[in-house]
């Protein structure tokens, strides 16, 4: 079987975190977690105490949501991942807030038969997203940066400087930071990162990148036609919306009809009826 190294970002819920590793569990994953460095560990160690797969990220940074930190916890993730684990197949990234629909079994078996690719959400010109994010990276944004004045900052810059257009020699693409890389095109993106200091300095001052950094970067390569235009995750938009709808003991049906591996996202706290059916629904239909 194929060797996935999953690699969860948590912030804040660690009850529902070691339950979603206790469904990944398999002989041939590897578990990393990087925990938002404002966040005290001390539950975690204690809720992920059982399952012995489990490795914590050591270079653990504060994550600001729409800024480069997102990417930037992920690149220094995977950075360990690559170094602990060199010969693993895949990396899938998840979120605490992540729920598998198949067994860990099956799902191994899935990318045993797709060695090779990556699955990751791809979005054009002309698609909705693609129009909506152009304000994403056509604009300077300061998301990284704390000090006085900050928004003003960024408006007097915007004024008085030119659009800004993605790098010569990449197309832009992406919409969803959740996805499953194989670990080729996973070493090919952090060479790249290395090798072009000048177009991370670009992603750094765009918003949200971590929607379309990865996506970017590999559909430009020569690996774009190893790419399956699938993240393999249940997730439901609502138009308008910059995150996804919370998915409830209402969506089970959808759930269990599904032909996704993953769905996101679910809150415990809100609803924990839902992951027990998602249980059952899988201990019904065995390795499936």
């Amino acid at each position: 079987m194929p060797t996935i190294a999953h690699l969860i970002l948590g912030h804040c819920r660690p009850n529902q975190l070691a339950r979603l590793v206790r469904n990944i569990i398999h002989p041939d994953a590897v578990i990393f977690i990087h925990i938002d460095k404002r966040s005290a560990l001390d539950e975690f160690l204690r809720e992920l105490a059982p399952y012995p797969p489990v490795r914590f990220v050591k270079k653990r940074i504060p994550v600001v949501w729409g800024g480069y930190s997102m990417v930037q916890a992920t690149l220094n993730a995977i950075t360990e991942i690559l170094s602990l684990c060199p010969r693993c197949d895949f990396i899938n990234l998840l979120s605490e807030s992540d729920y598998p629909l198949k067994s860990a079994p099956a799902i191994h078996r899935f990318f045993k038969h797709h060695l090779g690719r990556s699955f990751m959400e791809l979005h054009f010109m002309g698609s909705p997203w693609w129009e909506e994010a152009q304000v994403k990276i056509a604009k300077y944004h300061l998301v990284n940066y704390r000090f006085p004045g900050k928004y003003l900052a960024e408006r007097l810059i915007n004024a008085i400087t030119p659009r800004r257009t993605i790098p010569s020699g990449l197309v832009f693409t992406g919409r969803s930071q959740w996805m499953t890389l194989s670990a080729e095109h996973v070493k090919y993106i952090m060479s790249f990162v290395a090798e072009n200091p000048k177009i991370i300095r670009f992603f750094k001052h765009t918003w949200g990148p971590d929607e379309f950094f990865f996506q970017t970067i590999l559909f430009s390569s020569r690996y774009r036609n190893e790419i399956i235009n699938d993240n393999l995750r249940y997730i439901e938009w609502v138009d308008g919306k910059s995150s996804p709808e919370t998915l409830t003991h209402k969506d089970l049906d959808a759930l269990v009809n599904s032909d996704k591996l993953y769905a996101r996202k679910f809150n415990s706290l809100h609803d924990a009826k839902i992951l027990d059916a998602i249980d059952q629904f899988i201990l019904n239909n065995g390795d499936e």
